[in-house]
């Protein structure tokens, strides 16, 4: 007997391949593709390995001192949209803006090449309701290191965004937009790169087009993994200030340091609804002391501070431990 043609190796692929522009396109349905097993998915997988390869095209466009402080300030500039937007907005809203805003920074997240803003909310959202269970879909402690930090965003069953999980988000077709075309901000913007080095480069300065991309794309594959450290590392190294969180998030300093505070995982695990992730004074929170000053100067606001009983937690925590040691 014949495979039906709906079942077709060549078709799967090739819808991989549609996905590439349109992360919407999901004839078999979203359950069925939640469905499959937890594999890598090649053909989808194509364009990240290709992002990684283009890096070592660094070998015949060289360096230049543009180029690698280029690089350098388009991570943190994106770093600032991942943890203050992706994270701290659309999947907690631990503060308010207009749509207007809302949608500079979907685009301006965008721009960090880690899917839509809807995708990344839908997936965040799921991963602490079920963080270190056989749920989770990024849990080192479930499925180990490697998985964690990678794999698990190349598996046909992480791909679709479940807009039924996220409907405070969905109802804005400008956000749909962008989410389901992930790809359009980053091609626009890696062509914006490259016309800004052919023009720096024909106005004398050390650089050309060839070499401000590829050092564009260095930039986005390590911001892809010092993103991923929070999946792969924040719940194997650091401090448990709270044992109440029900899974392994820690706080560590040197997480917080590549990420602009969002090492400070077991704090956050605890208490989601707030803007700060540093609890204390003396835990350094970049993000926050960013949105802090966009909310002086009125582009969003209503803020979400600590509650006094965490901190109150906090303390009987901590005197508990002081006393068992004693």
């Amino acid at each position: 007997m014949s495979t039906p043609p709906t079942q077709r190796p060549e078709d799967g692929f090739f819808r991989a391949l549609i996905r590439w522009f349109d992360a919407d396109h999901i004839p078999e349905g979203v359950e069925a593709l939640q469905n499959t097993p937890k594999k890598v998915d090649w053909a989808r997988s194509i364009p990240f390995i290709i992002l990684h390869l283009v890096c070592f095209a660094v070998i015949w466009v060289g360096a230049s001192p543009i180029a690698v402080w280029t690089a350098v300030g388009l991570y943190f500039f994106r770093m600032f949209a991942i943890t203050g937007f992706l994270h701290r907005y659309f999947s907690h809203k631990t503060y308010s803006t207009s749509r207007a805003f809302q949608f500079v920074m979907a685009v301006w997240a965008a721009l960090a090449v880690q899917r839509g803003a809807l995708w990344w909310a839908c997936t965040h959202r799921h991963h602490h309701k079920h963080s270190d269970e056989e749920e989770d879909k990024h849990s080192p402690v479930v499925d180990g290191f490697w998985w964690s930090h990678v794999g698990w965003i190349t598996a046909k069953r992480n791909f679709p965004t479940d807009y039924s999980k996220i409907s405070d988000l969905a109802k804005y077709p400008e956000l749909v937009f962008l989410n389901r075309f992930d790809i359009l901000v980053p091609l626009l913007a890696g062509g914006l790169i490259y016309g800004a080095g052919a023009w720096l480069g024909a106005a004398g300065f050390d650089t050309n087009g060839p070499q401000l991309l590829v050092w564009g794309i260095i930039s986005t594959v390590v911001l892809f993994h010092g993103t991923g450290c929070i999946n792969s590392l924040a719940h194997v190294f650091g401090t448990k200030r709270f044992k109440t969180t029900g899974d392994e998030s820690r706080n560590s300093l040197i997480l917080t340091l590549i990420t602009l505070g969002e090492g400070w995982h077991n704090n956050h695990h605890r208490y989601q609804a707030t803007t700060k992730q540093g609890f204390y004074w003396w835990e350094f929170d970049p993000t926050y002391y960013g949105l802090k000053v966009m909310s002086w100067m009125g582009l969003i606001w209503g803020l979400k501070g600590v509650p006094a009983s965490i901190y109150e937690e906090a303390e009987r925590t901590k005197a508990e431990a002081s006393s068992s040691r004693a």
